[in-house]
């Protein structure tokens, strides 16, 4: 017999699974942002990857409530020098997209 305690645990579960699963297609979507606003402007993403750096929940413009996300990404511009850059996502829309300054050659 399932007791209510087993089933709590399961829903639990069940609800860090979704929110792992949706994590990781908004990831995608930012390091596909990332690919392409670095190829646009020339430059080497590095480690082919993004990284979570904060999480939090904001309103969209519609007033619901989504999770806001910024990622990190390195990139490089002449391929001596790291550079750091930012994808920002609300929900799995991207608001933000920003490197900082660096070298050219």
């Amino acid at each position: 017999m399932v007791e209510l305690k087993d089933l709590i645990w399961l829903v639990i579960t069940g609800t860090l699974c979704l929110l792992w699963w949706r994590g990781q297609k908004v990831r995608e979507i930012a390091l596909r942002h990332a690919r392409n606003g670095c190829a646009d402007m020339d430059l080497q993403l590095l480690d082919e990857s993004v990284a979570l750096r904060a999480i939090w929940l904001k309103r969209d413009d519609d007033g619901q409530i989504h999770l806001w996300r910024r990622y990190h990404f390195e990139f490089a511009s002449t391929g001596d020098e790291r550079y750091v850059g930012e994808v920002v996502t609300l929900g799995y829309k991207v608001t933000g997209f920003t490197i900082a300054p660096h070298r050219i050659e």
